[in-house]
Protein backbone atom coordinates (compact mmCIF):
# COMPACT_ATOMS: atom_id res chain seq x y z
CA UNK A 1 0.00 0.00 0.00
CA UNK A 2 2.73 2.45 0.85
CA UNK A 3 4.67 1.70 -2.13
CA UNK A 4 1.29 2.13 -4.03
CA UNK A 5 0.65 5.71 -2.44
CA UNK A 6 4.34 6.80 -3.01
CA UNK A 7 3.99 5.58 -6.56
CA UNK A 8 1.04 8.17 -6.94
CA UNK A 9 2.38 10.90 -5.26
CA UNK A 10 5.85 11.13 -7.61
CA UNK A 11 3.87 10.31 -10.56
CA UNK A 12 1.31 13.00 -10.02
CA UNK A 13 4.74 15.35 -9.15
CA UNK A 14 5.68 14.80 -12.50
CA UNK A 15 2.38 15.94 -14.28
CA UNK A 16 0.72 19.35 -14.47
CA UNK A 17 -1.91 19.40 -11.57
CA UNK A 18 -5.13 20.12 -13.57
CA UNK A 19 -8.85 19.18 -12.52
CA UNK A 20 -8.76 15.98 -13.68
CA UNK A 21 -5.41 15.44 -12.71
CA UNK A 22 -6.78 15.82 -8.79
CA UNK A 23 -10.15 13.64 -9.08
CA UNK A 24 -8.37 10.39 -10.72
CA UNK A 25 -5.14 11.16 -8.96
CA UNK A 26 -7.43 11.11 -5.26
CA UNK A 27 -8.25 8.50 -2.84
CA UNK A 28 -11.09 6.59 -3.41
CA UNK A 29 -12.76 7.75 -0.44
CA UNK A 30 -12.14 11.16 -1.91
CA UNK A 31 -13.85 10.41 -5.15
CA UNK A 32 -16.92 9.30 -3.30
CA UNK A 33 -17.13 12.46 -1.54
CA UNK A 34 -16.63 14.79 -4.99
CA UNK A 35 -19.04 12.61 -6.92
CA UNK A 36 -21.87 13.21 -4.09
CA UNK A 37 -21.10 16.35 -3.99
CA UNK A 38 -21.40 17.09 -7.44
CA UNK A 39 -24.44 15.24 -7.52
CA UNK A 40 -25.94 17.23 -4.69
CA UNK A 41 -24.98 20.41 -6.58
CA UNK A 42 -26.82 18.99 -9.77
CA UNK A 43 -29.37 17.91 -7.50
CA UNK A 44 -29.61 21.70 -6.04
CA UNK A 45 -29.54 23.56 -9.84
CA UNK A 46 -32.39 21.16 -10.74
CA UNK A 47 -34.66 22.26 -7.38
CA UNK A 48 -33.59 26.18 -7.68
CA UNK A 49 -34.79 26.20 -11.47
CA UNK A 50 -38.18 24.22 -11.31
CA UNK A 51 -38.70 26.14 -8.24
CA UNK A 52 -38.21 29.55 -10.02
CA UNK A 53 -40.45 28.19 -12.50
CA UNK A 54 -43.60 26.98 -10.10
CA UNK A 55 -43.15 30.87 -8.37
CA UNK A 56 -43.14 32.59 -11.54
CA UNK A 57 -46.15 30.57 -12.99
CA UNK A 58 -47.75 30.88 -9.08
CA UNK A 59 -47.29 34.72 -9.08
CA UNK A 60 -49.12 35.23 -12.63
CA UNK A 61 -51.58 32.74 -11.85
CA UNK A 62 -52.33 34.76 -8.43
CA UNK A 63 -52.72 37.81 -10.86
CA UNK A 64 -55.05 36.69 -13.30
CA UNK A 65 -57.00 35.16 -10.47
CA UNK A 66 -57.67 38.11 -8.77
CA UNK A 67 -58.34 40.62 -12.04
CA UNK A 68 -61.04 38.21 -12.79
CA UNK A 69 -62.19 38.26 -9.38
CA UNK A 70 -62.22 41.87 -8.64
CA UNK A 71 -63.54 41.93 -12.30
CA UNK A 72 -67.52 41.93 -10.86
CA UNK A 73 -68.34 38.60 -11.88
CA UNK A 74 -70.47 36.56 -9.41
CA UNK A 75 -69.04 34.60 -7.05
CA UNK A 76 -71.35 31.69 -8.41
CA UNK A 77 -70.35 32.17 -12.06
CA UNK A 78 -66.91 31.80 -10.82
CA UNK A 79 -67.34 29.25 -8.75
CA UNK A 80 -68.51 27.21 -11.84
CA UNK A 81 -65.55 27.95 -13.97
CA UNK A 82 -63.41 26.97 -11.12
CA UNK A 83 -64.76 24.60 -9.44
CA UNK A 84 -63.12 21.23 -11.29
CA UNK A 85 -59.73 22.99 -11.99
CA UNK A 86 -58.54 25.95 -10.06
CA UNK A 87 -55.84 27.59 -12.28
CA UNK A 88 -54.34 28.84 -9.15
CA UNK A 89 -53.25 28.77 -5.56
CA UNK A 90 -55.54 31.43 -4.80
CA UNK A 91 -58.35 30.03 -6.91
CA UNK A 92 -58.02 26.78 -4.87
CA UNK A 93 -58.78 28.55 -1.81
CA UNK A 94 -61.46 30.41 -3.58
CA UNK A 95 -63.04 27.38 -4.88
CA UNK A 96 -62.68 25.58 -0.87
CA UNK A 97 -64.21 28.32 0.68
CA UNK A 98 -67.00 28.36 -1.68
CA UNK A 99 -67.83 24.58 -1.59
CA UNK A 100 -68.33 24.89 1.98
CA UNK A 101 -70.54 28.20 1.76
CA UNK A 102 -72.59 26.13 -0.77
CA UNK A 103 -72.78 22.95 1.87
CA UNK A 104 -74.06 25.31 3.98
CA UNK A 105 -77.11 27.28 2.69
CA UNK A 106 -78.13 24.61 -0.38
CA UNK A 107 -78.49 21.50 2.16
CA UNK A 108 -81.72 20.27 2.72
CA UNK A 109 -81.24 21.63 6.44
CA UNK A 110 -79.46 24.74 5.68
CA UNK A 111 -76.94 25.39 8.82
CA UNK A 112 -75.37 29.34 9.16
CA UNK A 113 -74.22 28.38 12.88
CA UNK A 114 -70.62 28.45 12.90
CA UNK A 115 -70.95 28.99 9.43
CA UNK A 116 -68.09 31.70 9.46
CA UNK A 117 -65.75 29.49 11.68
CA UNK A 118 -65.93 26.18 9.18
CA UNK A 119 -65.08 28.97 6.42
CA UNK A 120 -62.22 30.39 8.49
CA UNK A 121 -60.76 26.90 8.96
CA UNK A 122 -61.27 25.70 4.97
CA UNK A 123 -59.49 28.45 3.82
CA UNK A 124 -56.39 27.54 7.10
CA UNK A 125 -56.40 24.33 5.56
CA UNK A 126 -56.31 24.57 2.33
CA UNK A 127 -53.68 27.83 2.52
CA UNK A 128 -51.69 25.28 4.66
CA UNK A 129 -51.65 22.59 1.81
CA UNK A 130 -50.88 25.45 -0.90
CA UNK A 131 -47.79 26.37 0.96
CA UNK A 132 -46.78 22.76 1.60
CA UNK A 133 -46.26 22.56 -2.28
CA UNK A 134 -44.69 26.23 -2.46
CA UNK A 135 -42.32 24.75 0.17
CA UNK A 136 -41.60 21.35 -0.91
CA UNK A 137 -37.87 20.05 -1.42
CA UNK A 138 -36.49 23.56 -0.21
CA UNK A 139 -35.38 21.77 2.91
CA UNK A 140 -32.87 19.83 0.28
CA UNK A 141 -31.58 23.20 -0.19
CA UNK A 142 -31.13 23.70 3.44
CA UNK A 143 -29.90 20.47 4.26
CA UNK A 144 -27.34 20.51 1.16
CA UNK A 145 -26.06 24.34 1.88
CA UNK A 146 -25.36 23.09 5.50
CA UNK A 147 -24.02 19.41 5.07
CA UNK A 148 -21.73 19.85 2.08
CA UNK A 149 -19.11 21.80 3.56
CA UNK A 150 -18.64 19.29 6.41
CA UNK A 151 -18.67 16.86 3.64
CA UNK A 152 -16.26 18.14 1.55
CA UNK A 153 -13.94 18.79 5.04
CA UNK A 154 -14.53 15.15 5.80
CA UNK A 155 -12.55 14.28 2.02
CA UNK A 156 -9.92 16.95 2.43
CA UNK A 157 -9.24 15.41 5.84
CA UNK A 158 -8.91 11.87 4.43
CA UNK A 159 -7.15 14.00 1.50
CA UNK A 160 -4.61 14.82 3.57
CA UNK A 161 -4.24 11.81 6.06
CA UNK A 162 -3.12 10.30 2.34
CA UNK A 163 -1.00 12.63 1.64
CA UNK A 164 1.01 12.55 4.99
CA UNK A 165 1.37 8.70 4.59
CA UNK A 166 2.61 9.39 0.93
CA UNK A 167 5.74 12.01 2.60
CA UNK A 168 6.01 9.29 5.64
CA UNK A 169 6.85 6.63 3.05
CA UNK A 170 8.76 8.67 0.55
CA UNK A 171 10.60 9.96 2.69
CA UNK A 172 10.79 12.98 0.72
CA UNK A 173 9.35 16.66 2.12
CA UNK A 174 9.55 18.32 -1.16
CA UNK A 175 7.06 20.41 -2.32
CA UNK A 176 7.04 18.08 -5.74
CA UNK A 177 5.44 15.52 -3.83
CA UNK A 178 3.34 17.51 -1.37
CA UNK A 179 1.96 19.67 -3.21
CA UNK A 180 -0.47 17.22 -5.21
CA UNK A 181 -1.86 15.63 -3.08
CA UNK A 182 -2.48 18.59 -0.63
CA UNK A 183 -4.24 19.86 -3.86
CA UNK A 184 -6.30 16.74 -4.13
CA UNK A 185 -7.35 17.01 -0.40
CA UNK A 186 -8.35 20.43 -1.04
CA UNK A 187 -10.32 19.82 -3.70
CA UNK A 188 -13.04 18.38 -2.25
CA UNK A 189 -13.53 21.16 -0.01
CA UNK A 190 -13.94 23.20 -3.00
CA UNK A 191 -16.36 21.06 -4.49
CA UNK A 192 -18.53 21.27 -0.94
CA UNK A 193 -18.43 24.88 -0.96
CA UNK A 194 -19.41 24.93 -4.69
CA UNK A 195 -22.58 23.45 -3.59
CA UNK A 196 -23.00 24.74 -0.43
CA UNK A 197 -23.20 28.23 -1.65
CA UNK A 198 -25.72 28.55 -4.48
CA UNK A 199 -27.91 26.39 -1.54
CA UNK A 200 -27.81 28.44 1.22
CA UNK A 201 -28.42 31.80 -1.50
CA UNK A 202 -31.38 30.11 -3.04
CA UNK A 203 -32.74 28.57 -0.05
CA UNK A 204 -32.71 32.07 1.66
CA UNK A 205 -34.05 33.72 -2.39
CA UNK A 206 -37.07 30.98 -2.48
CA UNK A 207 -37.96 30.96 0.90
CA UNK A 208 -38.93 34.61 1.10
CA UNK A 209 -40.78 34.55 -2.26
CA UNK A 210 -42.54 31.67 -0.78
CA UNK A 211 -43.42 33.58 2.44
CA UNK A 212 -44.74 36.55 0.20
CA UNK A 213 -47.01 34.62 -2.18
CA UNK A 214 -48.53 33.10 1.94
CA UNK A 215 -48.88 36.59 2.87
CA UNK A 216 -50.59 37.37 -0.24
CA UNK A 217 -52.65 34.24 0.14
CA UNK A 218 -53.83 34.83 3.63
CA UNK A 219 -54.59 38.42 2.69
CA UNK A 220 -57.01 37.42 -0.28
CA UNK A 221 -58.62 34.59 2.31
CA UNK A 222 -59.35 37.08 4.60
CA UNK A 223 -61.00 39.72 2.28
CA UNK A 224 -62.95 36.52 0.79
CA UNK A 225 -63.88 35.94 4.50
CA UNK A 226 -65.46 38.92 5.18
CA UNK A 227 -67.05 38.72 2.04
CA UNK A 228 -68.47 35.39 2.79
CA UNK A 229 -69.59 36.75 6.43
CA UNK A 230 -71.41 39.62 5.02
CA UNK A 231 -73.59 37.23 2.84
CA UNK A 232 -73.96 35.21 6.02
CA UNK A 233 -75.00 38.22 8.02
CA UNK A 234 -77.61 39.08 5.30
CA UNK A 235 -78.82 35.80 5.01
CA UNK A 236 -79.59 35.76 9.13
CA UNK A 237 -81.14 39.06 8.81
CA UNK A 238 -84.06 37.78 6.34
Amino acid sequence: MDAEIVAGGLAAAGHEITIWSMFWQAAFVVKLVMVGLLAASVWCWGIIIDKSILYSKTQAAMDRFEDVFWSGQSLDELYDALENRPTSAMGAVFVAAMREWKRSIEGQARSFVNLSQRIDKVLDVTIQREVERLESKLLVLATIGASSPFIGLFGTVWGIMTAFRSIAASKNTSLAVVAPGIAEALFATAIGLLAAIPAVIAYNWLQARAAKQQARLEGFADEFSAILSRHIDERLAN
